[in-house]
């Protein structure tokens, strides 16, 4: 029987990027943060249970290789948001243009959640993580993981000027 594990990581990076990029906004770092992760995972793929999901198991690397980051970087200065620089689409109807600003009104209004909720919003919603595994994830409370969803969710849907918030 073949070992599929360097196959399902490969598979995951794209959504390891997404993660990295929902936590230091960065593309540079969010690559510099994959790199990490994979690196990490493959020394320690002993260490991987296989009755639980890879995904998860490498969010957490790659979480915990961000908090490695910020404690080692703080000292350094103020960091450019990689959404800060437009992009040029020469080809855009009306309703592109109404889906982009209502894409980009999101994206900077996660950017103002306080990583806490931000990390779970994306685990959740962008990544399609079970309450569960966002939990074990995070290293926090089921609980918790809820708590901070619909506190996102509700500043969230406030700041793009959904009545409400936005639900699930």
């Amino acid at each position: 029987m073949q070992d599929s594990f360097v196959e399902d990581v490969v598979a995951l990076l794209p959504n390891l990027k997404r993660f990295a990029l929902s936590l230091c906004r960065r593309s540079d770092v969010a690559d510099d943060l994959v790199q990490i992760t994979a690196e990490r995972a493959f020394r320690a793929r002993h260490q991987f249970d296989p009755a639980t999901r890879l995904e998860a198991w490498l969010f957490r690397i790659l979480r915990n290789a961000w908090i490695d980051m910020l404690r080692r970087d703080r000292t350094r200065g103020e960091t450019v948001d990689i959404h800060d620089s437009p992009q040029a689409d020469p080809v855009d109807s009306a309703a592109q243009t109404d889906d982009r600003m209502m894409l980009q009104s999101v994206q900077a209004a996660m950017t103002t959640l306080p990583e806490d909720q931000r990390a779970v919003l994306h685990l959740v919603c962008v990544e399609g993580l079970s309450y569960a595994e966002t939990a074990q994830t995070l290293d926090i409370p089921q609980g918790t993981v809820m708590s901070r969803l619909s506190r996102a969710r509700r500043a969230l849907g406030e700041k793009v000027g959904i009545k409400g918030g936005m639900g699930r």
